[in-house]
């Protein structure tokens, strides 16, 4: 098979983009085969990467938002392929591709299938598999309660107003937090868990984080009552909220807390009491951009 060819795996929501279409068009003229295939249903993304890989497949283009990059990185890791991936953003928050440094415009994001892929890690739990990041609590709580009109509208800023409105809601949770060298208890607002740096539509939750030093970024947002009294204006103003974080990097960590904790995993919920993230060094190939600020050494290129 040839090594410009590539399957690109489109979200149905997108099978109409006209930029997209555009883009895939100039690519071909560029020499590249490119297919294109649909997901219409769940499943979909694994069941069109497990026949692209069958036929040989070596890149694949993920067309989407957070979700879908995610359940085609997972479907890629679990067959443990060289294949590798090249990131179509196309979602309302597209958090990971950003904090990546991966271009928006569906044309410059192809332009990466030119670029030669780098080794990734990804983040596990219970199983399952998560490209950019785990959150917690208030997080969590806010993008699984964002609308899709509101998402629409404004964009990534729905998460922060939707956030706003239901401040109403929020209540702190106790949890104890363990890895390597590391120790935590107490109540907790908000937990991101990172692979990438931001989530919710640009909130920058684990902002060193690094998507190839084999280690996840533990980012915990504690819960005295002047966090609680603050966190609204914090919010609202977009500063000052950083310094309030307790910070870790570390292989794996573990987690209990008193009661369910929802936890959403780049989109795809998830709760428990007791749960254990690690994170899976190297495990899936990525065309990033080669001064991504996700990867931490920069190809030295012969001059």
């Amino acid at each position: 098979m040839s090594e410009r060819k590539a399957l690109v795996i489109l979200h149905g929501k997108q099978s109409l983009n006209e930029e997209v279409r555009a883009a895939v068009e100039s690519k071909r003229k560029q020499g590249w085969e490119l297919a294109v295939r649909v997901t219409w249903e769940a499943g979909d993304a694994q069941r069109l990467v497990n026949e692209a890989l069958a036929a040989g497949y070596r890149q694949i283009v993920a067309g989407g938002g957070d979700g879908t990059l995610r359940d085609i990185a997972e479907a890629m890791a679990a067959q443990s392929t060289r294949a590798s991936l090249v990131l179509m953003p196309l979602g309302t928050a597209n958090d990971f591709a950003r904090a990546a440094g991966v271009p928006l415009e569906p044309a410059l994001a192809l332009d990466l299938l030119d670029v030669t892929p780098r080794a990734i890690d990804l983040g596990e739990v219970d199983g399952q598999v998560f490209l950019n990041m785990a959150t917690g609590g208030f997080g969590s709580q806010v993008t699984a309660n964002t609308s899709e009109d509101l998402k629409k509208i404004l964009g990534g800023a729905a998460y922060l107003f939707t956030g706003l409105s239901r401040f109403s809601e929020l209540h702190a949770a106790y949890g104890e937090l363990h890895g390597p060298g590391f120790q935590w208890s107490g109540d907790l607002l908000a937990l991101g868990i990172g692979n990438g740096r931001q989530a919710g539509g640009g909130h920058v939750l684990c902002p060193q984080a690094l998507a190839d030093d084999g280690l996840l970024d533990v980012s915990i947002l504690p819960a005295p009552q002047e966090v609680v009294g603050t966190l609204k204006n914090l919010l609202a103003d977009g500063f000052g909220i950083d310094n309030m974080f307790v910070r870790a990097r570390l292989p794996w960590v573990e987690i209990k807390v008193a009661e369910g904790l929802c936890i959403n995993l780049d989109g795809e919920p998830l709760e428990g009491n007791n749960l254990r993230f690690s994170a899976r060094p190297a495990a899936l190939l990525v065309h990033l951009p080669e001064h991504s600020p996700l990867l931490s050494v920069t190809v030295n290129r012969p001059g």
